[in-house]
């Protein structure tokens, strides 16, 4: 790409539009924040958001561990819940390293980075999510995604450090990047022209599940409190299966609505009948 202008960072703009955010949920050590950092900035992403870091934040030894990517810690978003977290993100893709039972969309690392930049191509915004060192993402979490990732390793040693995670999918990221800036066709429609077909955010999911789990409840399906939490769980999976519109969310929550008024009105008819 020569003759292309370059960030701050070095890289060329549109390569750098390009990239994925990276979410280090429950990060423990310092030390592999700024390892991460590091790989971040190897590959060309500048988006860092943590969630709840064990250790606090800002952090000294994230700070020594970065290595020239301490810009990225310096801008770096604290957040207290994964959800908080991707609110704003239309594609979000969990890293795991054992299946969870959940009907989700699998892919291998470079599966994944193809539909991350053919996501970005249409004017969406994606993000890789990690776990913490000790016990990765929980349930709830690889819930909230799209798409989930395993690494095709040697199975009898499969075990990746955060640093190498973030590594290994940033890089095929930048190659699917670098393969899709060789012929280039952007889309430059802007966001209000791309109005009802633009991908709904996760934060506008997490009001409609918020809402769906008040109905639902209110409706007396769980029968037991043990109950809620999973058929949420998978509610949550099963939607995030499909690229949902802003457009198809309000579909979602005008259907809630009438079904509300419907057995409202049959309430009342039963009340008038009963007088």
């Amino acid at each position: 790409m020569a003759g292309t202008q370059h960030t701050a960072d070095g890289d060329d703009p549109v390569l750098a539009g390009l990239m994925p955010a990276v979410i280090l949920s429950h990060p423990q050590m310092g030390e592999n924040i700024g390892s991460a950092a590091r790989a971040m900035k190897n590959c060309g992403c500048s988006d860092l958001r943590l969630v709840a870091p064990r250790d606090g934040w800002p952090n000294p030894a994230a700070v020594a561990m970065a290595s020239g990517g301490s810009d990225l810690l310096d801008k770096a978003a604290v957040h207290t819940t994964t959800s908080e977290a991707a609110a704003d993100i239309t594609l979000l893709i969990a890293t795991t390293a054992r299946k969870r039972g959940m009907a989700q969309i699998e892919m291998n690392p470079r599966q994944a980075a193809a539909a991350v930049i053919a996501h970005h191509q249409a004017g969406g915004k994606a993000a890789l999510l990690f776990g913490g060192e000790r016990a990765g993402l929980d349930n709830d979490e690889v819930a909230l995604a799209n798409i989930i990732v395993t690494v095709p390793l040697n199975p009898a040693f499969s075990s990746l450090n955060l640093a190498q995670a973030v590594l290994l999918m940033g890089w095929e990221c930048r190659m699917a990047a670098l393969a899709a800036c060789d012929g280039l066709a952007i889309d430059d429609l802007s966001a209000s022209e791309q109005g009802d077909h633009m991908l709904a955010e996760h934060g506008t999911r997490a009001f409609f599940y918020q809402m769906l789990e008040e109905k639902i409840a209110s409706g007396g399906f769980f029968t037991n409190p043990d109950m809620r939490p999973v058929v949420m769980r998978n509610i949550k999976a099963m939607f995030n299966r499909f690229p949902l519109t802003e457009q198809d969310i309000r579909t979602l929550h005008g259907i809630m609505k009438s079904i509300e008024r419907s057995g409202k009105a049959i309430d009342h008819a039963d009340e008038s009948d009963q007088a």
